[in-house]
């Protein structure tokens, strides 16, 4: 049986709103995104069953939300805003320390399977804990902890590399 849509926008819209917002932490961007959200849900509406939609569209929010982070990276609107977007990654440190930040980002996350960005949001940034996670995505405690262990060693090798 196909979701209804319209009363999905209705009662997740406000939340779907905020993980954009938290996201983007932009308001016109924040309400794009949610809109892509949902159009991405009437897509596969026939295919979808009227449980666990809180799960799928933070899933689909998170997933839309980094694909558009990604994209402005590739492709700022003007040369100011690569280095805008830079500096926003971490303000207190200046540009040359932010620029560092996006650099061992992008090496972290180069060969990660996409899922486990999503992880790393779901789990430091919204603060689920792993059971909560796993639920998200679809994989045991174990698989996220894993996961969640693996990118942390990484970082932690990065930061070595980039230290020493």
């Amino acid at each position: 049986m196909a979701v209804d849509v319209e009363r999905m926008y209705r009662a997740y819209g406000p939340m779907v709103l905020r993980r954009c917002r938290r996201l983007l932490r932009d308001q016109e961007k924040s309400l794009d995104a949610m809109h892509d959200v949902f159009v991405e849900i009437l897509r596969r509406e026939q295919r979808l069953e009227d449980r666990g939609l809180a799960s799928l569209l933070l899933q689909t929010a998170t997933h839309v939300c980094l694909n558009r982070l990604r994209s402005e990276r590739r492709h700022p609107e003007d040369r100011d805003d690569a280095l805008l977007l830079a500096i926003a990654a971490e303000a207190d440190g200046g540009p040359e320390h932010g620029v560092a930040v996006q650099r061992i980002f992008q090496r972290l996350f180069h060969d990660a399977v996409p899922s486990t960005r999503v992880m790393a949001v779901l789990h430091h940034v919204d603060g689920l804990t792993l059971e909560q996670v796993a639920s998200e995505v679809g994989l045991s405690v174990s698989g996220v902890r894993k996961r969640l262990r693996g990118l942390k060693e990484r970082l932690a090798q990065l930061e070595e590399q980039r230290d020493g």
